[in-house]
């Protein structure tokens, strides 16, 4: 999720600077609304589950786009599926180009031994060169986000009216991520949100998703009348509306950091087995926004690009980060 979300700025970007151009974004369906609204900007559903589904479904894929009298090919992806499709684009003379995603710089990163640690390319300039290769070079450094969105009656009856409370602040929290070496352990969360809900001014939005879940986030609500869990309440677009609301967002290394920062909002990141100079900081953000475990005490991390590798005696690497250096940073940003 945080993939795409980080090529949404990009594509504003294009459409912006080259509006006679029309786009057409290839990807499943559940991101559409990530892409909704941006002119000349169309979306086509891949269907990885049946028409789409294996070397055949690419096939069909490459012939469904074909028909689309398409010009030329970015590949953001860079995976063993994008690459048969683009590969097909070739051989029919389209040109092509596609986002080198540094792997050999980011295998240097992460090693446990000879660690080359320095801040590599960020992903969204990787694909700014992406679409320079195909002669639409880009300026990233002014840029657009969305109006924040209207927040409909369905919204509004779980967070309440934010118009109407002057001086409250809406912040977000996503306290979860795919890895669990990417998550801030809950019992210092839990701390966390219990100072920041001491200011009445604060609304706290807390978001995640499944069953298990949406049952520690209920927890970590703690009967604070001013803490919410919006998570199970609401589908995804309007999820997207309200994270467009909020004056920050608090999350881990995670896709919420990335869909926040694409419309624009403050980004706080927590960053445990791996790091920022990965190249997948939020976009538009701060370093100092990410806050990251002690390396002095895990000179190892980042351990992984996507924290899915574990490391002995690294389990509490996160633990590092105190609460109150969080806190400050969240009243700060307010």
């Amino acid at each position: 999720m945080g993939d795409v979300a980080m090529t949404v700025p990009v594509i504003r970007a294009f459409v912006k600077q080259y509006p006679d151009v029309k786009l057409t974004i290839v990807s499943r369906p559940f991101f559409k609304p990530f892409f909704e609204g941006i002119l000349n900007v169309d979306f086509f559903s891949v269907d990885v589950k049946k028409r789409h589904k294996g070397f055949l479904g690419l096939l069909k894929l490459y012939s469904d786009l074909k028909k689309l009298n398409i010009d030329a090919v970015a590949d953001l992806h860079n995976v063993l599926r994008s690459k048969v499709v683009r590969t097909l684009f070739v051989v029919s003379g389209k040109k092509v180009a596609f986002t080198d995603k540094g792997r050999a710089e980011k295998k240097a990163l992460t090693s446990l031994t000879n660690k080359v640690f320095k801040p590599l390319q960020p992903m969204v300039e990787r694909h700014a060169i992406t679409f320079s290769e195909l002669g639409f070079p880009l300026d990233l450094k002014s840029p657009e986000f969305p109006l924040k969105a209207s927040l409909s009656n369905e919204i509004l009856s779980i967070t309440g009216d934010k118009s109407s409370s002057i001086g409250i602040r809406w912040i977000g929290i996503a306290p979860f991520a795919q890895y669990d070496s990417k998550v801030y352990p809950l019992d210092l969360m839990q701390k966390v949100i219990d100072a920041l809900a001491e200011n009445k001014s604060n609304k706290i939005l807390l978001f995640g998703g499944g069953s298990k879940e949406i049952e520690q986030l209920n927890r970590l609500q703690n009967n604070h009348y001013n803490v919410i869990v919006v998570a199970g309440k609401l589908n995804f677009q309007e999820e997207l509306k309200l994270i467009s609301n909020l004056n920050v967002m608090l999350s881990m290394d995670s896709g919420n950091a990335h869909i926040a920062a694409m419309l624009g909002v403050k980004v706080i990141t927590l960053w445990g087995a791996t790091h920022p100079f990965a190249g997948f900081s939020p976009y538009n953000q701060p370093l100092e926004n990410c806050i990251t475990a002690d390396r002095e005490k895990f000179p190892l991390i980042p351990t992984s690009v996507y924290g899915n590798k574990k490391v002995a005696d690294y389990e509490d690497a996160m633990r590092s980060i105190e609460p109150e250096k969080i806190i400050s940073k969240v009243n700060n940003l307010l």
